[in-house]
């Protein structure tokens, strides 16, 4: 069965991919030709170019984005306006802009006199009071008191507690991944879904599609469907050339009964847990919230199914007291968010922006990419300059040895300011997270590229005071003690390989 569904996964993705570049080949073939044979058309896209270029220039997008797209149609003047027209746009197709941005209205009437109150906020929690009123604001989605944090520096303690609560569960089970593949952790988790909703618990599931096509068989939800748990692939794969294809789900949601939930870069799958070997160790991390700051994750996770399966009228029986009538206790500021390219408001990437702002001692950065734009360069340096401690852990054996590269081309400009990087030693570090002065901390599936920042749905847990913070800094050193610091000589290229570097960053963007 198991070699079955491989077999399937991986025919789906040769046709995927070569449906697409026959029709890359067709479209560019045809121009070519057509060119040949009206002399008028190929000034007719020359001019069509330089309008493209002068817009991009006036749009109010990111200026990596923008250089990119320039460099680009400057080297293919001829066809590069027609292929802006084609792919440029990164935001996704206008009936999913649609669907989530209406049910997103809907959902806000939940959010609303939730948490904290600002004025609470300012006079208990003085210095985080303003980055919870802007995600707040930008969001939706509040501060929360009373709600416990725990934080789990590798796949594999957390994956025991997910189990754990997974059998407690007695009213509903909601899953959103990027990324869901057959073995020891799936497995193990499927089997207690099947019996969960063979016994009457509700059980929900969002895979994204792309992030699973050569993981899962095509038509992998309705099989779920027929074993209980209700299913959808966000955004199915289409072998056409389908510019929506950008725009991923890329959060890691659990939530149980609405009083538990888990969230950060673990997917699920064996490399996350350790039970097979990828890239060396795989080290991650993510938090589990018992309380009232786990209705934010209810809410994101119904937000996206009901923008396509239109199910849920009323989402106050998932509310966290209707099943659990005890009061919540837990210190500190818990605040759940989710940032998608349906705006203009980098969410994710402000929230890293505010702590680096913020910061007086030091930021301890985990990350598996390091691209990132100008904004985010000069505030990591300028934090650096003025005395704070910032150091970054990026992997010692990298998944995509490519973008390994594009993540080291990044250092120099950054060892220079005076911040220090390490590379983890053990293996492959995908964690995603932000430590900072022992009272900010941020663990959500954010990576620090241009992907996770500007094109994916993504999510995030800003925690300020909270427990697990002192845990998230002990693993952050004990990590950097594992990890090989890097120096200026390392980043050496030579002209060639620092012109390719070049030339990897310019095009990083449209990546």
């Amino acid at each position: 069965m198991k070699e079955r569904y491989k077999r399937l996964a991986m025919n789906r993705v040769i046709i995927t991919v070569l449906l697409i570049l026959v029709q890359l080949v067709w479209i560019v073939f045809a121009l070519v030709k057509l060119t040949e044979f009206v002399s008028w058309i190929t000034t007719v896209f020359t001019i069509l170019s330089i309008l493209v270029v002068l817009y991009i220039i006036g749009k109010d997008d990111n200026s990596a984005y923008k250089i990119g797209w320039i460099v680009l149609i400057m080297a293919l003047p001829l066809f590069g306006g027609l292929f802006y027209l084609f792919y440029g746009d990164k935001k996704p197709s206008r009936n999913m802009r649609r669907k989530l941005s209406a049910q997103h209205e809907r959902c806000r009437k939940y959010l609303k006199g939730e948490g904290v109150p600002f004025q609470q906020a300012q006079e208990e929690y003085a210095r985080a009071a303003g980055s919870f009123r802007y995600v707040q604001k930008v969001s939706d989605f509040p501060a929360y008191t009373n709600t416990k944090v725990k934080y789990y520096p590798c796949g594999e303690k957390m994956f025991a507690d997910m189990l754990e609560d997974l059998r407690k569960a007695e009213h509903y089970i909601f899953l959103e991944y990027f990324i869901v593949s057959e073995g020891k952790m799936w497995d193990t988790i499927l089997e207690i879904l099947k019996e969960k909703a063979a016994s009457g618990v509700e059980v929900r599931m969002i895979y994204d599609d792309m992030g699973c096509v050569t993981r899962l068989p095509g038509g992998y939800s309705e099989w779920l469907e027929k074993a209980g748990i209700r299913c959808m692939a966000f955004n199915p794969v289409i072998p056409f050339f389908s510019l929506v294809m950008n725009n991923r789900d890329h959060r890691k949601i659990l939530v149980i009964d609405g009083h538990t939930a888990y969230t950060g870069g673990i997917n699920l799958a064996d490399e996350y847990i350790n039970e097979i070997v990828r890239f060396g160790y795989w080290k991650d991390t993510g938090v589990r919230l018992h309380g009232e700051g786990v209705w934010s994750f209810t809410v994101m996770f119904l937000e996206m199914w009901n923008a396509f399966r239109k199910e849920d009228e009323d989402i106050d029986r998932f509310r966290p007291h209707v099943w659990h009538p005890e009061a919540f206790t837990g210190a500190g500021l818990v605040q759940p968010y989710t940032d998608s390219p349906l705006d203009n408001e980098m969410i994710a990437e402000n929230v890293y922006l505010d702590i680096l702002h913020q910061a007086k001692k030091y930021v301890y950065i985990f990350t598996p990419y390091l691209i990132v734009d100008d904004v985010m360069r000069n505030a990591l340096c300028q934090a650096a300059k003025r005395g704070v401690d910032i150091r970054i852990v990026t992997p010692g054996i990298p998944d995509k040895p490519m973008i390994f590269r594009l993540t080291r081309s990044n250092y120099a400009p950054l060892l220079r300011a005076g911040i220090r990087i390490y590379e983890y030693t053990p293996g492959f570090i995908h964690a995603k997270s932000y430590i900072c002065d022992d009272e900010f901390g941020v663990v959500g599936s954010v990576n620090m590229d241009f992907r996770s920042l500007y094109l994916h749905f993504e999510c995030g847990t800003l925690l300020y005071r909270t427990e697990g913070l002192k845990e998230l800094k002990e693993d952050s050193v004990r990590t950097i003690e594992q990890s090989r610091e890097i120096t200026l000589k390392d980043c050496k290229t030579g002209i060639i390989g620092g012109l390719f570097d070049s030339v990897l960053r310019v095009f990083a963007p449209l990546c």
